[in-house]
């Protein structure tokens, strides 16, 4: 394994990309994984300091389980439909290193609207916000080791299934899942849409 180059947050910032092309040798240490998963955990902000994500890294076998599981519930939705574009997409994350799993204690949210009533119907939006704080934290950690990765959101429909397989407690709701590995083939050229139409700037002096 190579050492990880360093990079400032901008660099990071800039240079992170969805990567589906992905490797099981990673440049890293696999508890450089974990490492960043308990860092994300303890210091990305969370809505009324809920601290209410919930993450589960996947290696190994377990890592193949959850793929397994997503495809064959896939299958099920296909029936005798073409499944070949689904298939390559499932080989593609199983060849990865590992998965994050991205969840939400609904036990938490729903403390937080009885304990918040006016705010109440936020909550459950706001711990969407948190995971997606989360997910974007990790993503940027790992892009500063040269680890690839892409977001992927198969829930609910796998929900039943990975709580079984992996022993997740019934208020952990499923957000998202994140492969990860080494890139084999890094991402396309990236287009942005103009900043004028996107951003306004008031109250500045000129």
């Amino acid at each position: 394994m190579t050492t990880a180059t360093l990079v400032t947050v901008q660099q990071a910032f800039d240079e992170r990309r969805t990567i589906y092309e992905l490797g099981n040798d990673l440049p890293v240490d696999p508890r450089a994984i974990v490492n960043i998963a308990e860092r994300v955990l303890l210091h990305t902000p969370s809505a009324f300091n809920s601290q209410s994500s919930r993450l589960v890294v996947l290696f190994g076998e377990q890592h193949q389980q959850l793929w397994d599981i997503t495809e064959a519930q896939l299958r099920k939705q296909v029936g005798d439909g073409d499944f070949s574009g689904s298939k390559q997409r499932m080989d593609s994350f199983r060849a990865a290193a590992g998965t994050v799993l991205f969840f939400e204690d609904k036990d938490v949210v729903k403390s937080l609207q009885e304990k918040f009533a006016l705010y109440a119907v936020k909550f459950p939006l706001w711990a969407h916000q948190t995971s997606a704080m989360h997910q974007y934290a990790m993503w940027i950690e790992l892009s500063t080791l040269n680890v690839g990765a892409s977001v992927q959101h198969y829930n609910p429909l796998i929900d039943n299934d990975i709580a079984a397989t992996f022993s997740i407690p019934d208020n952990w709701e499923l957000v998202a899942q994140m492969p990860f590995g080494n890139i084999l083939e890094s991402a396309g050229e990236k287009t942005y849409q103009p900043l004028n139409e996107r951003m306004k700037v008031l109250g500045l002096d000129s």
